[in-house]
């Protein structure tokens, strides 16, 4: 979901309470979801990143002296930051940020909070770095820096060979889930223009959870559904070739870490996240998660575009 506050653009990047569920064999089920929910097919974790020196040096001391990089981070968001069956907090942001935290000699330790505490709790020290899909925006550059690692926007999924146009889906039923800027702004605005336009309206169907609004394309319940991108892509994934992507995803934003203004993390961060962009451990990670469209070839520090 996309936090709301001053504008679609300048809040993209988070979600619902809620993320989608799924059960070990990759079958989409009409089901509530806890905080520790089902991982989904097996992802293998990537091997072979080793500490690169140069890099680690540009570390605050008192990171390098610990030897750990605390992160602050939101669950559940499947599949980027969410808890395995045992408890265990996994995904592809986790992933990612183990494979740098192992480039800078550092193990990462993740700690739950809520979404709009980590940004404070990264000013007051608490945390070194927040990772929960969050948007780099001008306005939390404000706050934070931000090192980004992956463009994100809306997709809209349908069933296998029943093209939707997201652009002209007067009259379609559309799943969405429920608090999201698609249930709140996205969606409603394409059905504003469709009845200025003397066109029957979008039939919007609001899902407490990611998971139902999914099982409501696969059903034929719904005509198609519009979520975050990296969602709909791990949807599409599981599916097991029920669903396919109804046009290119649009509105994309960076995601980005937040770290202390100012801090020398910053630039240890993008420099090890570049370098495994560059020996191509970062798409490997992508891949293994199905969330390669969103893959990006350069890191930057505070990368906003809105």
């Amino acid at each position: 979901m996309w936090r709301a506050a001053v504008s679609v653009r300048s809040v993209l990047g988070r979600r619902a309470l809620q993320a989608m569920c799924v059960l070990a064999g990759g079958a989409l089920v009409l089901t509530g979801c806890s905080n520790t929910e089902d991982s989904g097919p097996a992802v293998e974790k990537v091997q072979g990143v080793e500490k690169v020196d140069a890099i680690a040096a540009q570390l605050p001391d008192k990171i390098k002296q610990s030897g750990k990089l605390i992160v602050g981070v939101n669950v559940p968001y499947q599949p980027n930051e969410y808890k395995d069956p045992s408890g265990k907090i996994v995904g592809y942001d986790v992933d990612l940020m183990d494979a740098v935290a192992a480039t800078l000699g550092l193990k990462a330790e993740y700690v739950e909070s809520a979404f709009e505490k980590i940004i404070p709790a990264i000013q007051a020290g608490t945390y070194d770095v927040g990772m929960s899909s969050m948007t780099d925006s001008k306005e939390r550059e404000k706050e934070v820096d931000f090192v980004t690692y992956y463009s994100a926007g809306i997709q809209w999924a349908q069933q296998k060979g029943k093209p939707i146009d997201p652009n002209n889906a007067c009259g379609k039923r559309v799943a969405v889930q429920a608090t999201t800027v698609e249930h709140t702004e996205e969606v409603p605005a394409k059905s504003a223009k469709c009845v200025a336009e003397g066109k029957p309206p979008i039939d919007m169907k609001a899902f407490d959870e990611q998971s139902a609004a999914t099982n409501a394309v696969v059903l034929g319940q719904v005509d198609a559904m519009s979520a975050d991108s990296p969602v709909t892509a791990y949807a599409i994934k599981l599916s097991e070739g029920k669903l396919e992507k109804a046009g290119a995803a649009f509105e994309s934003a960076p995601y980005g870490w937040p770290v202390p203004k100012g801090s020398p993390l910053a630039a240890a961060l993008q420099k090890a996240v570049q370098h495994l962009m560059d020996n191509g451990k970062y798409l490997e990670i992508a891949k293994n998660w199905g969330v390669e469209e969103g893959a990006i070839t350069k890191s930057v520090i505070n990368g906003a575009v809105s």
